[in-house]
């Protein structure tokens, strides 16, 4: 493949984390914010689940830094996106409805993204982590005063399952350069090879 080829391509990176933040400590909006500033400063574009809490301070300092902010909904529409869902429209470029709920939104929001950031977060990023992990998904834990990268940390070593695509930081920068590098690591390969670890399968292949 020649590695040029996509290079106009602006790698896509999801910020998940917690909608609601009371647990996450003192320091966990200057840290995501930072998160969504990195993101544009390094040559990426933001996606986030159009929510409150981490993915909107994320999607709020993409857009101080000049940069583009992607939502991925789980209403049909703007009216209940709003409405029903009560969900913000600030900070965001384009927002796409999906009508699939949370649940569906999660995979979507994952598989649209070519790495995931992990903030402190509650059981809907947990979810997201764990469909970026099977998916083969670079993945970025931001450590920090939570709790979140341990519980991750834990699912890993109990679910007997390495994956050297998951990276560690507690420092935004260094954790956005860390999965950029596997993003570019990836995109060089020329193709992704979907496996089964149990059973062995090569799965499918996609040729960039």
């Amino acid at each position: 493949m020649n590695s040029e080829r996509h290079a106009h391509l602006k790698p896509k990176i999801c910020v998940s984390g917690a909608a609601e933040t009371e647990h996450c400590g003192d320091s966990v909006l200057e840290k995501t914010k930072e998160l969504g500033r990195e993101i544009v400063r390094q040559g990426a574009i933001l996606v986030t689940g159009a929510t409150t809490g981490l993915p909107l301070w994320a999607a709020m300092a993409a857009k101080e830094e000049g940069g583009v902010s992607l939502g991925i909904s789980p209403a049909a529409t703007e009216y209940e996106h709003v409405n029903d869902y009560g969900l913000p429209l600030e900070y965001l470029d384009l927002i796409i409805y999906t009508g699939f709920g949370y649940s569906g939104r999660n995979l979507l929001l994952t598989r649209s993204s070519d790495a995931v950031l992990i903030g402190c977060g509650r059981i809907g990023t947990i979810n997201e982590f764990t469909i970026a992990f099977e998916d083969g998904k670079p993945v970025g834990i931001l450590e920090g005063e939570w709790e979140t990268d341990e519980v991750i940390k834990t699912i890993i070593e109990k679910g007997h399952r390495g994956n050297p695509k998951v990276v560690y930081d507690s420092n935004p920068k260094k954790l956005v350069e860390k999965v950029l590098e596997l993003v570019k690591k990836d995109k060089l390969e020329g193709y992704r090879v979907y496996k089964n670890p149990d059973h062995g399968g090569e799965g499918r292949k996609r040729v960039m």
